[in-house]
């Protein structure tokens, strides 16, 4: 058996840059590094020498690099992914919200943090955490919990399993997330005689799973069986490649379509059959579809509060289905399951159903939607009111095209954007929304642009997600990157101050005017152009308009921020939330609050 002699940071290197996808691109796009004690002299020194087929980029913070590296994969559709190394410590848990937000959204990322010492000789070596009950604990344990594979690599030949099984794990449909490789930096450094067939080329397919026999004869007598049928498109339909398939299976049985957060785009907008967005930032037209439905179609989706109410927003007699890859979501909520890759799955559904048509009548949902909301996102009459958030989405959408990509992660603008976003086509809607991490935003934007260089990325960032982590913005300048950020300056947090307010609590700590940091004033547009982006602020919707106009000339990142008011939100739509409200409180608001509270509860069960 032939062999070649590396470092185990070289053999890990060399052995990620032969991993191929089904469209012949190396699954792993290139690493993220910010170089420590612990992975500069290892992995450092492998990656200079393997940057000419597998490039490095730097950047500022690693939680940031890893949500860059998340919204690339997330924007491929899982076909390609990023890797992130950090050194031992800091660097490797400022990592681990990111692996908590790819393990949340089922993305594939490979995280490799520097660890402690093999040898154990320097115990305990800078940074290490040290458990006074078990010696093999280090800071890397945290991230356990939040990957789908985890291993120590404390010897060279341990990349020969764990390598294989981390990239099954990436590729994998139900299993897809985070992997963390914990790499002692001792073992980095080591040499070891590898087969040289372990780094040939290997491609990894996309498996397509078929639904079991009996499973899917039992799906297609409860359609058959149902008189009003709709279904709800998750972000399974993305990652299947489905959408195609979803608006022939919708268009075929004549059955309507709502989206979730990470559904949506999955139809276009003003396809007759998409009633929107559904559940708490859902439209009026797809959660009355809710609830009139007699059977609710899964597509995709795991079914969290936000799309099903805290499980308030369907008809309470209709039977639940979900065709998803992944057993546990499939059987969720007493669900019937289908589990089937969603491309596969409706085509199979398709053949069997026969002439089968729904019967659930939607006429008029769509306009009776749109003409309570699209008065909201018009250009205000000359003024001196602070503009809205949904005039802000109205401007940006006006100045959008068939590329952009609007893309947000937290705060007011997910359920604003998720209501109003008029998506043309699948991929023009980019959420972060089952983790809601603030500070994905400007890296995430960075991530989309370097997964689709020809798409125009509108970065949609309220000031407290800005001040979280605003520190990409400098890498993107740096490399050229042309995205938009769009920053609604509100002065604080104000979709939590909002449900601060609706839960019967007074505003406290959430807006800076309530808070110990009042005196705060934030010159954003100058914060940004510090960090080389063009940026300019406006003081109104139509400054707004021609900003943006601007923008699209921009060689690099450009920046407008504009000041919103905190308050108001779309009236319509949506739907209850179970936020829980004190039981005892000294304020009257609150008391009633919770009486409201405990009347829905009744209601739900």
């Amino acid at each position: 058996m032939a062999t070649i002699r590396l470092t185990a940071a070289q053999a890990m290197v060399r052995y990620l840059s032969n991993q191929m996808n089904e469209d012949g691109e190396r699954f792993l796009a290139g690493c993220w590094a910010i170089f420590g004690h612990g992975n500069v002299a290892g992995m450092g020194e492998a990656l200079y020498h393997g940057r000419g087929s597998f490039p490095t980029w730097r950047g500022h913070n690693e939680q940031t690099m890893a949500h860059a590296a998340i919204a690339y994969s997330k924007q491929l559709g899982r076909k390609r992914a990023m890797m992130v190394t950090s050194s031992i410590g800091p660097g490797a848990t400022n990592m681990v919200t990111a692996a908590a937000l790819a393990h949340v959204n089922r993305i594939p990322v490979l995280l490799v943090p520097g660890d402690v010492f093999a040898n154990r000789g320097p115990d305990p070596v800078l940074q290490q955490v040290e458990d006074f009950e078990d010696s093999t604990i280090s800071v890397n344990d945290c991230f356990r919990p939040v990957s789908r594979y985890f291993d120590r690599i404390m010897r060279p030949e341990h990349l020969l399993t764990a390598l294989p099984r981390a990239m099954a794990t990436m590729t994998d449909p139900a299993q897809c997330g985070p992997v963390t490789l914990a790499f002692c930096q001792d073992v980095q450094t080591e040499a070891y005689d590898y087969p040289e067939s372990f780094f040939e080329p290997k491609v990894w397919y996309q498996r397509r799973i078929r639904p079991d026999e009996g499973e899917l004869a039992r799906v297609v007598e409860a359609i058959k069986a149902a008189k009003k049928p709709m279904i709800v498109a998750g972000g399974g339909v993305h990652f299947s490649d489905a959408c195609a398939d979803l608006q022939t299976f919708a268009e075929t049985f004549g059955i309507p379509v709502v989206e979730t957060q990470a559904g949506k785009s999955a139809l276009a907008w003003d396809h007759p059959l998409n009633l929107g967005p559904v559940g708490v930032t859902g439209a009026e037209s797809a959660n009355r579809a809710c609830a009139e439905t007699d059977l609710v179609l899964g597509v995709g989706t795991r079914f969290q509060d936000f799309t099903t109410g805290s499980w308030t927003v369907f008809n309470g007699g209709a039977k639940l289905v979900s065709l998803n890859v992944q057993a546990y979501d499939a059987v969720k909520h007493g669900a019937m399951p289908l589990l089937a890759d969603a491309r596969v799955g409706l085509k199979d559904l398709a053949s069997a159903l026969g002439s089968y048509k729904g019967g659930l009548s939607i006429d008029g949902f769509k306009d009776a939607w749109f003409g309570k909301v699209d008065p909201l996102t018009d250009a205000p009459a000359e003024g001196n009111e602070l503009p809205t958030d949904q005039q802000v989405i109205g401007a940006v959408q006006r100045a959008s095209g068939p590329d952009t990509v609007v893309m947000c992660a937290a705060g007011t603008m997910p359920g604003e954007l998720h209501k109003l976003w008029k998506a043309p086509r699948p991929g023009a809607y980019h959420m972060e929304y089952g983790f809601s991490c603030m500070g994905y935003e400007i890296a995430g934007a960075m991530g989309i642009k370097m997964a689709q260089p020809e798409r125009d990325v509108i970065c949609m960032i309220g000031d407290g997600s800005y001040m979280m982590a605003n520190s990409e913005l400098a890498t993107a300048a740096a490399m050229g990157l042309k995205i938009t950020l769009v920053i609604t300056d509100n002065r604080g947090y104000g979709c939590i101050n909002r449900l601060q307010m609706g839960t019967g609590g007074a505003e406290f700590n959430n807006l800076l005017d309530h808070s110990s940091a009042a005196d705060s004033n934030i010159d954003f547009a100058a914060h940004s152009a510090s960090m080389g982006a063009a940026a300019v602020h406006v003081s109104s919707i139509a400054e707004l308009e021609d900003a943006l106009a601007r923008a699209r000339d921009a060689a690099g990142p450009f920046v407008v921020v504009i000041d919103t008011d905190p308050y108001p939100s779309t009236p319509h739509g949506g739907n209850w939330w179970d936020v829980a409200v004190p039981e005892v409180s000294e304020r009257a608001e609150v008391n009633d609050a919770r009486k409201v509270y405990e009347a829905a509860l009744l209601e739900r069960t």
